[in-house]
């Protein structure tokens, strides 16, 4: 009878197995039991994989024994790529170690840093011994011939390794979503370099213009044939979706000025980065390490009062200024080089959760102007502003080099604030013609204009890179005097995903993700009662449980 019951049960679990095993092959569905809900994949993540139908793969860098921390990026990478693939088989991905083989590690090494991942460097403690060992936080995105390269690990300066891997975490979703995007679609997207404006050469912007080029189709534009038709240069300006004015140092001219109005109320995006004030680090390199620094007219302050910011002729300066290095002697026959804070050159925090400029790295201005917003119907938001400890200088005025890095102020005997320095406009815009006779007449203008969004910056020189000693462009952001890397390429090339989007991916950017990271005091100064929790109580547990079940068992059958 016993025996008939058990076969009765044996054959029912087996069924009921079987069952689940078949429904299982029709309903699938992941549990995300983390309060954050990291595992769930966000609405618009999984509309962007909906449109993979061929196969993407994704070849991970991470892999190796690492300390804790990187451990535990390496864990939530593997585990968000298993939900991407869960959702969708297309994608594929794997964790290789570079430079596993001894052999190859030199040359792969240098093929991944060619091809601008750079490796970090971790401690690794193997028997007791130390050891240094390189790390490339990185990953690559392939779908046929398109590649696109994932940034694992977030280098933020002043920020310890759990910072960075909280805020890395944080990035994961939206960094790998954008790579299938960029893989998986054709470049749609047309932005116009505006020309003939006294704009900087373009070896000094070369890898923003780089960096676009991946994504979107880039072209110059210039506006020297607006002299001669420009009904025809506002209509090929339109077909384009963004238009980036970088530092002009020419006066516009009216026609000039109305072609980039009607753009702008045709629904064209703009990016506008302006000095207000002509000075810059060169000018101050001379015997007596001063310079005038006087006012610029661009004549688009009119405009941009229309639109709801003034962009004033004055300099901020920052008491959080970036790092120079400055000369100082002489030792032997070497110069010796001393690091001083430049308060013309405001180091700049994101305090905003905005997504161009959450989590990313300091932004570093030079001889940047105060921005003003003004009342009107725009929706506007500060994306980046210089410290409480700031001040206006007025223009024009003498800066001196040795005076600014010696200066000692008194916060509480200067009235000190923070001042805008980029400003995203949203809205629909009123053209700076309205109520006025235009300059020329064209088909479809327009006073009152369609939904679209700008961005005005108050420093022409936050796009400039440096150049390396064969005149080759350096990375955006990159101080080579210094040896930092800022944050300005990623502020602008978010700046450029932002006002392109149509997917809402940049939307992305705002997931908060909160890590469980050990309290390292609380572990120093509890250290023998954490280790006897860890250690010596789940033995106990186990102990008794043990017991408890050896006892039943021998009760039972020694009846």
């Amino acid at each position: 009878m016993k025996s008939s019951k058990r076969i009765q049960s044996f054959l029912g679990i087996a069924i009921a197995l079987i069952v689940l095993n078949i429904v299982g092959g029709y309903v699938y569905h992941r549990f995300d039991l983390t309060s954050d809900k990291r595992y769930t994949l966000s609405e618009t993540t999984k509309n962007i994989l909906d449109q993979v139908s061929e196969p993407v793969f994704i070849d991970v860098y991470l892999e190796g024994d690492f300390p804790a921390e990187l451990r535990k990026l390496q864990t939530e990478t593997k585990q968000l790529l298993e939900e991407f693939q869960a959702y969708n088989s297309a994608v594929n991905f794997i964790f290789v170690n570079p430079i596993a083989n001894e052999n190859e590690a030199t040359q792969m090494a240098e093929q991944l840093y060619a091809n601008g991942m750079k490796p970090i460097n971790i401690s690794v403690n193997d028997k007791g011994k130390q050891s240094q060992e390189m790390v490339f936080p990185w990953a690559v995105a392939t779908k046929g011939e398109n590649h696109a390269k994932i940034q694992l690990l977030k280098g933020m300066m002043s920020a310890s390794t759990e910072e960075k891997i909280a805020s890395s975490v944080q990035h994961l979703e939206y960094a790998i979503t954008e790579a299938i995007y960029k893989v998986n679609t054709e470049k749609s997207k047309k932005i116009a370099i505006i020309k003939g404006i006294g704009e900087p050469n373009d070896v000094y912007i070369a890898d923003f213009l780089r960096t676009l080029k991946d994504s979107y189709f880039i072209a110059p534009f210039t506006l020297d044939s607006v002299a001669v038709n420009p009904q025809k240069t506002l209509k090929d300006l339109q077909a384009y979706d963004l238009a980036i004015i970088t530092k002009p140092t020419k006066a516009f001219d009216e026609n000039q000025i109305q072609v980039l109005d009607q753009f702008v109320m045709n629904g064209g995006k703009s990016i506008w980065m302006l000095d207000q004030v002509q000075a810059d680090m060169d000018s101050l390199y001379n015997p007596s390490s001063e310079m005038l620094a006087y006012p610029k007219d661009q004549s688009l302050g009119e405009m941009l009062f229309k639109y709801g910011v003034r962009v004033n002729p004055d300099l901020v300066k920052d008491e959080y200024g970036s790092p120079i290095k400055l000369a100082v002697g002489q030792q032997g026959s070497e110069t010796v080089y001393e690091t001083f804070n430049w308060k013309f050159a405001p180091y700049v925090v994101s305090g905003s959760n905005h997504p161009i400029v959450k989590n990313i790295e300091v932004v570093k201005f030079d001889f940047a102007n105060s921005i003003d917003t003004l009342k009107n119907n725009i929706k506007k938001t500060v994306l980046l502003a210089s410290s409480p400890l700031s001040v206006k200088v007025g223009t024009p005025s003498v800066v001196s080099l040795s005076n600014t890095i010696n200066e000692k102020v008194d916060p509480k005997k200067v009235k000190m604030q923070s001042f805008p320095l980029a400003v995203l406009l949203e809205g629909s815009f009123t053209s700076v013609f309205k109520n006025r006779i235009v300059p020329f007449q064209t088909e479809g203008y327009l006073n009152e204009g369609k939904a679209t969004k700008m961005i005005v910056i108050s420093d022409g020189d936050v796009v400039r890179n440096q150049l390396d000693q064969d005149y080759q462009p350096m990375e955006l952001g990159y101080d080579k005097w210094t040896n930092t890397l800022y944050g300005n390429k990623e502020f602008l090339v978010n700046a450029v995903n932002y006002l392109l989007d149509d997917t809402g991916l940049m939307e992305l950017r705002t997931k908060e993700v909160k890590l469980a990271l050990l309290d390292k005091e609380k572990v120093y100064t509890d250290y023998s009662f954490i280790q006897i929790i860890i250690v010596v109580l789940p033995l106990a547990v186990l102990a008794v449980f043990g017991f408890i079940f050896t006892y039943l068992r021998k009760k039972k059958y020694t009846r």
